[in-house]
């Protein structure tokens, strides 16, 4: 053992230096304390570290999916998509561009070569006769001159096929007048692809997660050599032709008196170095079927380049009602005036204690799953009844559940430790509890906002299978094609055999009908092979 150090004498020393040497025996009585905390604090303090690593290895886990990509197989990913997208964004806005500058551009294309259709794929001919039986200007009879053919390509359920639109052109006897029919309206100008490839090429891309370029190679398979530049050029066709159509879903989403709402982050190529950024991806769900009300449900989705309250409070600027969401501050704005009301999520509650006890299998958490799991078998069995019989069901029976819970939380927050992650969760409920007890005195309200979580499933999915979008304007797109495709769902329907249906009418549909494109109101036109749910 070292010797201690000797005093100095006292009396020898100045002033100055009597103060040194003071704040230094200062300095080392303050060190000694700090390291003389309790071997019981020092334990109890690891233990909560312990605790808390074990929960985010839980969460951690469970977020894992699938292989990781080798890093040059990623940044090709990335670099494919970003053109995919500049393509797509080009095709957008030259749909929505003047017609000579659009037409300047289909004849420059033109003139570089179109690939003839594969010859081997079945034709299928559809003969466009004029309506005229007889000359229209003199009244004569009608004879073949010749006839001009086209092709389609077109996709159906497993296979290709070519669809060879014929006109004949037909002489007058008497006056040489020439007849013949208009072409058919194709869903892009002059473009190869029939509207059931474009509705393929959408699902296959934005509800079953398959790129541009690894559609491309499916199709080389079966013989058809299909460019993603081209495919891509297709998407934004279609984006711009669907946009009256998705503007009429957001009206319809946007008048219910009650709304899911949710958002999650979204890869996004940020523009000039290659990088990512996050964008964000906003979901409304109008669903007011677990009440027994026949609306029909219908999601939209929008994009936005970051996580800022002014999107949610811009999208919701024609909403009144309740709204049924997370706790994201960002939705204060849109509660600040009273015209919309929040109600809180029972499932984020139930989250927390489920990652607890997964975590470390915890008496406390089991104990509130328990008692949450009550309220959700009350749910369970009044789903389809009226909103006022759910309404007194609920008053009678959840309530007292409720108010016994808020009790148990109380009594349990006064043993736990104040920085455990039990008691965070616990004040995370206590806090919205106003908020969460919202839906007992509402028949119309769910006791969760799962319908919302439902809803970005396809999104998760996709994110995890590769970048979201190559840009903004390309988040743009797949947040109309989401609502499109998660609309189609939610009402019982094929979203493929849907988007054909709407590809195939909606170039020559009057605009100020466009609801008649709509799900639910194609659905009962629709065969029963088409209206299998995906």
């Amino acid at each position: 053992m070292s010797e201690r150090a000797a005093l100095p004498d006292l009396d020898t020393l100045n002033p100055e230096a009597l103060k040194a040497l003071i704040v230094a025996q200062h300095a080392q009585i303050l060190s000694k304390d700090e390291q003389l905390l309790s071997k019981e604090e020092q334990l109890a303090s690891r233990d909560e570290e312990i605790e808390r690593l074990k929960l985010l290895i839980a969460k951690l886990r469970r977020m894992q999916f699938g292989r990781k990509s080798e890093k040059l197989d990623w940044q090709i990913e990335q670099l494919e998509l970003k053109l995919d997208e500049l393509q797509a964004s080009r095709a957008q806005q030259l749909a929505g561009s003047s017609a000579p500058m659009a037409a300047s551009v289909v004849n420059r294309a033109a003139k570089r070569g179109r690939q003839p259709l594969p010859t081997h794929l079945p034709r299928e001919t559809h003969k466009v006769l004029p309506q005229q039986e007889a000359c229209p200007d003199c009244g004569g009879a009608l004879k073949p001159l010749g006839e001009d053919v086209s092709e389609m390509l077109e996709y159906v359920p497993e296979h290709f096929k070519v669809i060879r639109q014929v006109r004949p052109k037909l002489a007058c006897a008497c006056c040489d007048k020439i007849v013949q029919a208009e072409a058919p309206s194709r869903p892009i100008e002059r473009g190869m692809a029939g509207p059931g490839l474009l509705a393929h090429v959408l699902v296959s891309k934005y509800a079953d997660h398959l790129p541009l370029y690894r559609q491309a190679e499916i199709y080389a398979r079966e013989g058809v050599e299909l460019d993603r530049s081209t495919m891509a050029e297709w998407i934004g066709g279609c984006s711009r032709l669907l946009e009256p159509l998705v503007e009429a879903l957001r009206r319809h989403v946007m008048s219910a008196g009650k709304l899911h709402a949710d958002d999650t982050p979204v890869p996004v190529l940020a523009p000039g170095n290659g990088k990512t950024k996050t964008g964000r991806l906003w979901t409304y769900v109008r669903d007011d079927r677990p009440w027994g009300d026949r609306t029909p449900p219908a999601v939209w989705f929008a994009y936005t380049a970051d996580h800022k309250g002014e999107h949610p409070k811009a999208h919701l600027s024609e909403f009144t009602g309740t709204l049924q969401a997370d706790a994201y501050a960002g939705y204060d704005a849109v509660y600040a005036d009273g015209r919309v009301k929040e109600a809180a999520c029972m499932a984020h509650v139930r989250r927390s204690f489920y990652d607890l006890y997964e975590a470390h299998k915890s008496a406390v958490a089991k104990e509130a799953l328990e008692r949450i799991a009550a309220l959700y078998a009350i749910e369970e069995e009044i789903r389809g009844r009226s909103a006022e019989e759910r309404r007194e069901i609920r008053t009678a029976r959840s309530r007292p559940l409720l108010e016994s819970l808020k009790e148990w939380f109380d009594e349990t927050l006064g043993k736990l430790s104040t920085k455990s992650d039990t008691t965070k969760a616990i004040r995370y409920a206590l806090k919205r509890w106003d908020e969460l007890l919202r839906f007992c005195d509402d028949g119309h309200l769910e006791i969760d906002n799962n319908a919302a979580e439902r809803s970005l499933r396809a999104v998760v999915l996709g994110r995890k299978n590769y970048l979201f979008a190559g840009s903004d304007a390309g988040g743009a797109r797949a947040a109309a094609i989401y609502g499109l495709i998660g609309t189609a769902k939610l009402n019982g329907l094929n979203p493929e055999a849907y988007l054909r249906e709407v590809l195939s009418r909606i170039a020559d549909h009057p605009i100020n009908r466009i609801e008649e494109l709509l799900a639910w109101n194609l659905a009962a036109e629709l065969t029963d092979s088409s209206r299998r749910a995906a």
